[in-house]
């Protein structure tokens, strides 16, 4: 298998290489991809858990009216009482 790098991946590579770090510019593909696949597995448990808490809050019940001008008003007061206790 041939993989084309940019100058720039090419660089990183050969200096992981440098460092002493891997014996071969093999050896850091083969890290990268490692570390691809492990972040790939973390997202779609993150994504499965995402799915499972949303099915929960859809049988939790039937959804209630947000009343939005009640929520603005809470929202003002907090922000009201901050900037009195920044006046001092």
């Amino acid at each position: 298998m041939n993989i084309s790098l940019t100058p720039q991946l090419e660089k990183l590579v050969k200096n992981k290489v440098e460092s002493g770090l891997y014996g071969s510019a093999s050896e850091v593909v083969r890290e990268a991809l490692r570390l691809l696949e492990e972040r790939d597995r973390r997202h779609a448990l993150r994504f499965e858990e995402l799915r499972a808490e949303i099915k929960k809050g859809f049988q939790s019940g039937e959804p209630t009216p947000l009343d939005v001008g009640a929520v603005k008003a809470r929202g003002r007061k907090r922000l009201d009482a901050r900037q009195n206790n920044f006046k001092g």
